[in-house]
């Protein structure tokens, strides 16, 4: 018997992990559109890492699942949806959509609030970010270091406003700040970022264009972080689970 991947409202379903078939350019214009209208829209940009963590805590799975967009960061994600015959269109990556937000922020006089980081990360990404975006307000920002308790920055969001709320503190618990105070906010897009902060400071450097097009910044980001080994190893396992998935749907 097929396995049916195909969910409800153009939804790719990669080890229960409910993907948008979208691609950048779309995705952008649904998003600019909702920014515009004040919807509350929670993204998720999910690579192999991600949809392993969801696969082994369901409370997690829950979030992603609850999200607005789940979009394919990483390129396995995409190599897995053509394994598994419904294949996602492109790989939107997670810095380029940030990159992007920025873009349209600056271009249409938007807001945005940064949280996560080390202190003087944040710091250097900001100026960075004022400088190369400076129509875009910077309603506010905090380093990713604080009382996971406290409502204090969740409440300073609510009062701002901010049309843009990026959250830089790795998964999971990106996701699961933002899911645990969105309810607070009456509007905003909401999105975690990961490392993007470190690369916008210049503390990281991203992989060549040449990379990129390769779909090899993950083995670029391994050659210039061994240390990462351990965290790459979710690829094979994740590639692995999905051939597994492949035969028993043929069955």
């Amino acid at each position: 018997m097929r396995m049916k991947l195909m969910t409800a409202e153009n939804k790719v379903k990669i080890l229960n992990v409910d993907f948008d078939f979208t691609t950048k350019e779309s995705l952008l214009v649904e998003l600019d559109t909702r920014i515009r209208q004040d919807k509350k829209t929670f993204v998720v940009t999910a690579n192999p890492e991600i949809v392993m963590e969801a696969k082994k805590d369901e409370s997690y799975l829950a979030i992603v699942n609850k999200a607005d967009y789940v979009i394919a960061d990483g390129i396995g994600v995409v190599i897995a949806s053509k394994m598994l015959g419904t294949p996602l269109p492109e790989r939107i990556a997670g810095y380029d959509l940030l990159m992007e937000l920025l873009r349209m922020g600056n271009e249409k006089k938007w807001s945005a609030y940064f949280l996560g980081a080390k202190k003087d990360v944040i710091e250097k990404a900001i100026n960075t970010i004022q400088k190369n975006y400076p129509s875009l307000h910077i309603a506010g920002w905090h380093d990713g270091y604080f009382d996971w308790d406290s409502s204090e920055i969740a409440d300073e969001i609510a009062v701002k406003q901010p049309d843009l709320i990026f959250a830089a503190l790795g998964f999971p618990r990106q996701e699961q700040w933002i899911s645990q105070n969105i309810d607070t906010f009456q509007k905003g897009l909401f999105m975690g970022v990961g490392g993007s902060f470190d690369v916008i400071a210049g503390e990281v450097k991203r992989a060549p264009v040449a990379w990129q097009k390769l779909n090899a910044e993950w083995l670029y980001r391994l050659l210039k972080q061994p240390s990462r080994w351990r965290r790459m190893m979710a690829l094979p396992d994740f590639l692995l689970k999905i051939t597994k998935v492949k035969f028993t749907s043929r069955r």
